[in-house]
Order: C-alpha cells, then sequence, then structure tokens
C-alpha cells in the first residue's frame, strides 16, 4: 500500500496542477461513497442537495447508510471510499479491505457518549453491570477510555454486544446500567428513558476519535483528480456551515438529513469540532500525541489488538495518505 501511497501522490500533484478551473473529471466509474448520520458527515447533504458534485465536474455517488452498514458496504467493496472513525478504518483494513485515510473531517467532542440508565451518574457506578456496546467499534473504545480514566478496566463491567442504532431499545429494556452511542442516536436513547443522561462523552477525550474520507487504494490510484475534487468540496461544505449567512441554511439541511429540528440539530455541532484546512493539516503532521492522526490511529490499533478485533497489529503509515491535504490550495 505504501507504493500506491506514493503513486497517488504523484497523480495528486498532477491534479493540482490543473489550478482553480473547473475541469470534468473523468473516473472509471462514478465513485460510490459511503456516508451516515454522524454530524461530521451531514454536510455532505448540502454538496447533494446544491448540485456541488455536477457544478465540480465530478462523478459521484453519495450513499447513506447506518454506520455499520457502511462500514460492511466498504469492506465487500460496495464503496470506493467511506467516512469512518479512524479506528474502524483500521479494522476493516485489518480484515481485509485495505483504506488509507485521504482527508480529515472532524474529531469527536462530545457526540460520542456513553448514557447511564437512571440512577446511574457516573463511570464507577458502572462496576459490576452491564453495558450495551458495539463490540469493536468506537464506542467500545470510548468506554475503554473511559473506565480507564476512572481507574477501572473493562474487566470491571460485562460487554452486551448491540449494533449501535439499536442501544437505546437496549437501554430502555433495563436489561444493561449503560451504553455507548453517538449522536443522533444519543438524543433518542436520552428521550426513549427519561432520567438517563451522558455520563461520559468524547470531549473529555479530545483526539481519541478521528473521523474523515478512507478510501480504496485502487480507487485512489486511478482516480486520483476526482478526490481532490471531493477534498475541494469538502471545504466549500465547511465554507457553508461557517459562514454566518449561510449558516442556518446548512442547519437546516443536515437536520433534514436526520430527521430532527434544526434546534436540535445545532446541539450536534458543539459536540463535533470540524477541522479547518490548517488544523487538518496539523492532525496530519506525525506524533505519539491524540492530537496526532498518527498517535490516534495507535492507541485505537493497540486497543482493537488488546481486544481481539484483530489479532496483528497495523502498519500506522499504510493507512494514512496526507498528499493531497498538504498539497491542496484553498480557492482550488
Amino acid at each position: 500500500m505504501k507504493s500506491v501511497s506514493r503513486i497517488a501522490t504523484m497523480f495528486a500533484l498532477a491534479a493540482l496542477a490543473l489550478g482553480s478551473a473547473v475541469t470534468p473529471v473523468k473516473a472509471a466509474t462514478p465513485l460510490r461513497i459511503g456516508f451516515s448520520d454522524w454530524p461530521g458527515w451531514t454536510p455532505w447533504q448540502i454538496a447533494i442537495d446544491k448540485g456541488w458534485f455536477k457544478e465540480a465536474g465530478v462523478d459521484v455517488t453519495m450513499q447513506w447508510f447506518d454506520y455499520s452498514a457502511s462500514l460492511n458496504a466498504f469492506a465487500a467493496g460496495k464503496l470506493d471510499g467511506d467516512f469512518v472513525a479512524n479506528g474502524d478504518g483500521l479494522s476493516t483494513g485489518a480484515n481485509g479491505a485495505k483504506n488509507v485515510l485521504i482527508m480529515l473531517t472532524d474529531y469527536s467532542s462530545g457526540n460520542d457518549q456513553i448514557i447511564g440508565k437512571p440512577g446511574i451518574t457516573s463511570i464507577k457506578d458502572l462496576a459490576g453491570q452491564k453495558v450495551g456496546i458495539e463490540v469493536g467499534v468506537v464506542e467500545h473504545l470510548l468506554l475503554e477510555h473511559a473506565l480507564k480514566a476512572n481507574g477501572m478496566s473493562l474487566s470491571a463491567v460485562t460487554l452486551v454486544n448491540s449494533v449501535t442504532n439499536n442501544t437505546p431499545q437496549v437501554l430502555g429494556s433495563g436489561a444493561v446500567a449503560a451504553i455507548g452511542v453517538w449522536q443522533p442516536i444519543a438524543d433518542q436513547a436520552r428521550m426513549a428513558l427519561p432520567g438517563s443522561r451522558a455520563i461520559y462523552t468524547s470531549a473529555q477525550a479530545p483526539g481519541l476519535i478521528f473521523d474523515g474520507l478512507a478510501v480504496s487504494p485502487i480507487s485512489l490510484k486511478e482516480n486520483p483528480q476526482a478526490w481532490m475534487k471531493v477534498i475541494q468540496i469538502w471545504y466549500r461544505l465547511l465554507g457553508y456551515v461557517n459562514d454566518p449567512k449561510t449558516h442556518d441554511d446548512a442547519i437546516r439541511i443536515m437536520a433534514a438529513r436526520d430527521g430532527v429540528t434544526p434546534q436540535i440539530y445545532q446541539r450536534y455541532v458543539k459536540g463535533t469540532h470540524l477541522l479547518s484546512l490548517a488544523e487538518a493539516r496539523a492532525a496530519f503532521k506525525k506524533s505519539d500525541l491524540l492530537s496526532s492522526i498518527y498517535g490516534s490511529d495507535a492507541n485505537a490499533d493497540a486497543f482493537n489488538v488488546r481486544n481481539g478485533v484483530y489479532k496483528t497489529p497495523q502498519n500506522i503509515a499504510e493507512y494514512i495518505d496526507a498528499s493531497m491535504i498538504e498539497g491542496y490550495k484553498e480557492g482550488n
């Protein structure tokens, strides 16, 4: 995969030389990209509604999934790229669907949550209790981090494997003391069970969970210009979300995509730290800290091996290609 990355870099640099003109980009087939209800990814609905892919001259089919289903589709080769949490990109690759992260959209800053049922008010209250979690997926990582921060280990709780989208029903059934879940499903869980509350969130662990676009190395090699156009559209989206003149319209579109009101969606915005270009570039710098995708990936990789998600530690560098972000020029 390293050689693929180097080849991709050459193609990416060639793409940059094209300048700012809207040049039709011919991919072998439309790029098939999966996205789901994570607030860092719903901005893509804006590009769909506004026709920005066609305007940019890139042939893309954005496919909406439940998150876990998107990982399955990516692993099955039904997608050329998928928006994933970084640790899930590693587990997908380790289990056969090699992928490389070419851009970062955000890090979670509160939207990933451990929610306790009524009467559970802290992580320490979970000792000896059952927790509903999708084993091996990102909330499992958050739970382990939360327990460790409170001087506990995963052995202090009993995991009840539950698909994340179903965890509100699991919590409501009384079968578990807590669940791990992200927004907007977290809101659904709390509304379904009055008195339940978040007892730990990703705001207490910035950089533990990065989110971004993982792509097939083969597709990246074959369609570097098209992928660069996707990145260009992302930064146009970011400007649309952040501009006070268009912010309300962006919220309206994203809220509709998630099936909630704009007022509710405003809360999700605060729990997802959308990365500026400068922040994304900084996160792509090598470091052992969680503020770097390298450090965050290393942490997630160790977690995945420790918990049997896969057996062999992954070569982190093979999952990261910063060349397009490093070469990207604003206004392209």
